[in-house]
């Protein structure tokens, strides 16, 4: 049975890449520490709002997986921007936000395990965005726990690749159904023929 709503994934793939993306070349070190209160709205908007709203869509698709994924990492990047917010423009002490940091990238980190494990139920492609998402969340957690500039740039490289394979699979799935066939392949689901 048809349900008549396109499909949400692409959305919420490209809201999560762009976002992971912008953040992660700040991370990176190829921009100042500065922009990322230019990212903010991006943060709270596209990262946040759009993907959370695709997994809203996802739950009427009865996705579990996407609805589950889409909605918590747009709820993610909705938090994260107000953190931001408030430890740049309310006062926060500078010195406890490695430490708040630290413990939502680890608290992340275990949520993401097994989204992980789930992702590879999907297709490769998928799979392989989790696994960087989750290398990503794990080498932030430690970079905030130690304060260690060197994993901070590592995060963000890692980051920048994570958000180039969430791209590449929002695109397989915009080419794919748009040609009705396959034009950027994404790999079987673990365990398929």
């Amino acid at each position: 049975m048809e349900s008549g709503v396109a499909d949400p994934a692409p959305l919420g793939l490209a809201a999560f890449a762009l976002t992971t993306f912008a953040f992660s070349i700040v991370n990176a070190g190829l921009l100042g520490e500065e922009a990322v209160n230019h990212f903010i709205p991006l943060a709270l908007i596209y990262g946040g709002l759009a993907q959370f709203i695709a997994g809203m869509w996802e739950f009427r698709n009865q996705n579990t997986f996407a609805s589950t994924g889409f909605t918590s990492y747009g709820a993610f990047w909705i938090a994260l921007g107000i953190l931001e917010i408030f430890g740049r423009q309310l006062g926060i002490a500078e010195e406890q936000l490695p430490i708040a940091l630290a413990w939502t990238f680890t608290a992340w980190a275990i949520f993401t395990v097994y989204m992980w494990l789930a992702s590879w139920g999907v297709n490769a492609a998928l799979g392989i965005v989790f696994t960087l998402l989750l290398a990503t969340f794990i080498l932030l957690a430690a970079a905030e726990f130690t304060e260690a500039t060197l994993l901070i740039r590592t995060a963000g490289w890692v980051g920048i690749v994570t958000a180039i394979a969430a791209w590449y699979v929002s695109a397989a799935d915009v080419l794919n159904d748009t040609y009705g066939r396959t034009i950027l392949p994404v790999g079987p689901a673990a365990g398929s023929k």
